[in-house]
């Protein structure tokens, strides 16, 4: 039960970052895509550059900020799913790539960080 829960509020507040991306110009190109190295919340398109979007939300600050659940292993992990969506979906190795982070605050704040991490 509480597993459902956490997916439900998580696809909510990524729905929020998917329409904010929309309104700042971005394509968005899938949502909660999967494979066997783990899930990419938000990949989007904006000037020639794939976009790898993660979405995080904290209803307070008890947790530290959202964005510094983005640790280095989990870092990692978005890596290794992006290379393989990246063959999977017959992008070149070369086609640029940027890692964001949307952190969305309890009170409705959204704070977009551009290329937050290279792996």
């Amino acid at each position: 039960m509480k597993e459902k829960n956490k997916r439900k509020i998580g696809t909510k507040y990524e729905e929020i970052a998917a329409n904010y991306l929309k309104e700042q110009g971005y394509k968005i190109i899938e949502r909660n895509y999967h494979n066997k190295y783990g899930e990419l919340d938000i990949l989007a398109e904006k000037d020639f550059t794939l976009i790898v979007v993660e979405v995080k939300f904290r209803s307070n600050d008890l947790f530290g900020d959202p964005s510094e659940a983005v640790d280095r292993n989990k870092q990692y992990r978005i890596y290794r799913t992006t290379m393989f969506y990246y063959m999977e979906h017959g992008y070149e190795l070369d086609y640029p790539c940027r890692y964001d982070i949307i952190a969305i605050y309890g009170n409705g704040t959204i704070k977009h960080i551009e290329n937050a991490f290279e792996c």
